[in-house]
C-alpha cells in the first residue's frame, strides 16, 4: 500500500509537471521577437543582392572604403543614369532635357510605325534580366525602371548621334553649346554607379536605327567610342580596331577598348620570386631608363629590356583619372573580368611615390600633366592605388615586375662585371683594370651624391 501510494503520488507530480509546461505561454513581446527574426530570415538582402557575385551583375555601390577616399569621383555631377541616383534634386536640370531628347527621337520614327508602345514592349520583357545586372535591390516598380530605360537609354543614344553628326543638331542645344556641360557628361557616363546595361542601348538603338534603313547607320560601339574620344583623343584607327566590342555597360566598353587581344591577363614566371617595383627616381639612379613609346595602340603596352623602361605617353586629366577610379572600382567588384586597369595604375603608383617622381616622368614624356602640380599626381595615385585588389603574380606586368627588380638587384655586378671583361680583352691589362676600376669609382660616387641628394635635398 505504501508502495502504491509512492508511485500514485510520483504520477500525480508528473501530470502536474506536464500540465505546467502545457500552459506555458510566451509573452506577446517576445512573439512578436521570433515573429521578426523569422522575417528577417526569409527576407531578400536589399543593400547587396545575393545575386550580386553572379556573372549578370555589373552595375555596383562602389565599396565604402574607396567611396570615402574622394566621393565627387563616383557620383555623376550633371545627370543621372539608372536607379542608384535618379531623382536627386541636383541633377534635375539635364533630366528635363531627357524628355526633349526622347521626344525628338520619337518624331523622327513616328513615319516609320516606332513609338513609345514599341519600346515599351521591347524593355518590358527584359525587366528581370536588367534587375539582375544590379547590385543593390531596385525600389522602383516596373512602370517606373521600363521608363527610366527608356528615358535614359534614348537619351544617351540621342547625344552620341548628335556628337556623330548621325542626326542634325539644334544650334541652340544646351548640352552641346554651354561650356564644358559636355564634357561633364562624358565623365558622368563613365562612372560605376552610373549605368544602365549595354543591352539596353542596344535594343533601343536597334529599333531607332535599324540597320536595313538606306542611311546605314554605324554600330553603337563606333557611335559611343567616337563620343568618349572628343576628351579621350586615341588615333581612328584605334577606334576602328573596337568596332565590333560590347561591353556590361559603357564603363566597361571603354575599358574593353583600351585592352588589346595580344594583351596577356598574366606574364608570371613560374617560381620567379615576385617582388614590387621602386619609384622612378630610385629606378633611375641605378642607371634605369625611361622612354616615351608611342608606336603602341593602348597606354597598357608597357615594356622592359636591357635596362630601358618604355612606357607610353599618357594625359593625366580630369576625364582619364575619372576614369582610372571607377574602372578599378569596376575590376575589384566584378569577378568576371580581366585587371589590366588595375595592374596598369598599381604600376605607374609604384613608379610615383612622391613629386620628384612625378616630375621625373613628366621630364621625360611620359606623363603630361592637366591636373595641377606635381604632388596633385602623386596624391592621385596613391589614391587610386591604396588597398586595390589584385594579385599582381597573376597580372600581365608581372613578368616585367620580376625584370625590373631582377635589374635593380644587380645593377651594380652590371659594372662590375664590365671590369673583368676589361680585363680580359684589352692587352695592357693593368692599364684596362686602372680606367675600368676609376669609370667604377666615379660612376660610384655620382650614385652616392645622387641618392644623398634624394634623402637630403639643399634647402
Amino acid at each position: 500500500m505504501e508502495m502504491e501510494s509512492t508511485l500514485s503520488s510520483n504520477h500525480n507530480q508528473e501530470q502536474e509537471t506536464t500540465t505546467h509546461h502545457a500552459v506555458v505561454s510566451i509573452p506577446e513581446a517576445d512573439q512578436n521577437w521570433l515573429a521578426s527574426v523569422e522575417k528577417r530570415i526569409i527576407e531578400a538582402p536589399k543593400l547587396l543582392n545575393k545575386s550580386a557575385g553572379s556573372r549578370s551583375c555589373c552595375i555596383f555601390r562602389v565599396p565604402q572604403s574607396l567611396f570615402n577616399r574622394d566621393e565627387k569621383a563616383y557620383q555623376p555631377h550633371v545627370v543621372s543614369i539608372g536607379p542608384y541616383h535618379h531623382g536627386k534634386p541636383d541633377l534635375q536640370m539635364v533630366q528635363e532635357h531627357k524628355w526633349r531628347y526622347l521626344g525628338n527621337v520619337l518624331a523622327r520614327r513616328k513615319q516609320d510605325g516606332v513609338g513609345l508602345n514599341e519600346l515599351f514592349k521591347a524593355i518590358a520583357v527584359m525587366e528581370g534580366k536588367v534587375r539582375e545586372c544590379y547590385s543593390e535591390h531596385i525600389v522602383y516598380g516596373s512602370h517606373e525602371l521600363i521608363e527610366m530605360m527608356i528615358v535614359d537609354g534614348c537619351f544617351i543614344i540621342e547625344l552620341f548621334c548628335i556628337v556623330g553628326s548621325i542626326v542634325a543638331i539644334d544650334g541652340d542645344d544646351p548640352l552641346i553649346r554651354m561650356a564644358r556641360m559636355l564634357f561633364f557628361v562624358m565623365q558622368d557616363l563613365l562612372r560605376l554607379e552610373n549605368q544602365i546595361p549595354y543591352f539596353v542601348l542596344q535594343t533601343l538603338y536597334k529599333l531607332l536605327f535599324p540597320s536595313s534603313t538606306k542611311e546605314n547607320p554605324p554600330s553603337l560601339t563606333v557611335l559611343a567610342l567616337g563620343f568618349f574620344n572628343y576628351a579621350a583623343q586615341r588615333p581612328e584607327a584605334e577606334l576602328d580596331r573596337c568596332k565590333n566590342l560590347v561591353g556590361r555597360h559603357l564603363l566597361d566598353l571603354f575599358r574593353l577598348s583600351l585592352i588589346p587581344p595580344s594583351l596577356p591577363e598574366s606574364t608570371g614566371r613560374p617560381g620567379a620570386p615576385l617582388h614590387v617595383i621602386h619609384s622612378a627616381k630610385k629606378l633611375n639612379l641605378v642607371g634605369i631608363k625611361f622612354n616615351p613609346s608611342r608606336a603602341t595602340d593602348t597606354f597598357l603596352d608597357v615594356k622592359f629590356s636591357d635596362g630601358v623602361l618604355e612606357i607610353p605617353t599618357i594625359t593625366v586629366d580630369d576625364f582619364i583619372c575619372t576614369f582610372f577610379l571607377n574602372c578599378v572600382a569596376f575590376e575589384d567588384c566584378y569577378s568576371y573580368c580581366s585587371k589590366h586597369i588595375t595592374c596598369y595604375v598599381i604600376f605607374i603608383g609604384f613608379l610615383i611615390q612622391t613629386p620628384a617622381d612625378s616630375e621625373l616622368l613628366c621630364n621625360h614624356a611620359i606623363l603630361e600633366n592637366y591636373i595641377g602640380t606635381d604632388v596633385e599626381v602623386a596624391e592621385f595615385f596613391q589614391k587610386a592605388t591604396k588597398d586595390a585588389a589584385l594579385d599582381v603574380d597573376m597580372s600581365y606586368l608581372a613578368g616585367l615586375f620580376q625584370d625590373v627588380h631582377k635589374y635593380y638587384r644587380t645593377s651594380w655586378r652590371v659594372q662590375l662585371k664590365a671590369v673583368k671583361n676589361a680585363v680580359t680583352v684589352t692587352p695592357w691589362p693593368l692599364l684596362a683594370v686602372l680606367a675600368a676600376s676609376t669609370a667604377l669609382i666615379l660612376t660610384m660616387i655620382q650614385a652616392f651624391y645622387a641618392v644623398y641628394a634624394y634623402y637630403r635635398p639643399p634647402k
